[in-house]
């Protein structure tokens, strides 16, 4: 798993003739479909979007990261719930009581930004057990939050939810300038940011 970490990296640079396998691509549905959230709230949906014509439209929305989305095999679009009493039906339906007064008594009671903050942090968890689980399954990955939502949640149709960040898959190009072994990690050091007690 540490050398995992150390190989993986934020891509640049997709090769676009490399496809991922069908298999591999419902694998990374279901283990988003199992992603933990906070009392088992899953205020999310995830679109997985391989349709050329559709990631055209979502490239051109996408700032500076156009041509990761145009090369990339599949942008998995991770979207939070952005009407609040539809996420509380969702919950009051398929969490168990003890879950669902947790919510009332200490989520609801919150002014509205900070129960969609709150969601949104849920979307981010799994947004994490992504990008652990890709690079697992030597899928590259490169998480953008430079998106245009409200142009996204058009072109995605959706009104319910609202996309929240992207996520670009597929296989690096290997001309890609940000491999690691041509380009180190750069991090803090370890004692800095760890502190054992």
């Amino acid at each position: 798993m540490l050398q995992m970490m150390k190989e993986r990296y934020t891509t640049k640079k997709y090769d676009a003739s490399k496809k991922i396998n069908f298999n591999i691509i419902e694998e990374l549905k279901q283990i988003l479909h199992l992603a933990p959230s906070s009392i088992n709230s899953q205020p999310w949906k995830f679109h997985f979007v391989s349709d050329e014509k559709i990631k055209n439209e979502l490239a051109k929305v996408s700032y500076f990261n156009t041509e990761k989305v145009i090369n990339c095999d599949t942008v998995v679009v991770f979207n939070v719930y952005n009407d609040i009493t539809l996420f509380e039906e969702q919950i009051k339906k398929h969490l168990p009581e003890g879950a669902f007064n947790y919510y009332l008594t200490y989520i609801k009671p919150l002014p509205e930004a900070e129960i969609k903050a709150w969601m949104s942090k849920q979307v981010y968890l799994a947004l994490g057990v992504f990008l652990i689980a890709c690079a697992q399954l030597q899928i590259d990955a490169t998480p953008m939050e430079g998106i245009e939502i409200d142009k996204y949640d058009a072109i995605l149709n959706q009104e319910s939810y609202t996309a929240l960040v992207a996520v670009a898959i597929g296989y690096r190009d290997q001309e890609d300038a940000n491999q690691p072994d041509r380009k180190p990690k750069s991090r803090l050091p370890i004692d800095q940011i760890i502190e054992t007690i």
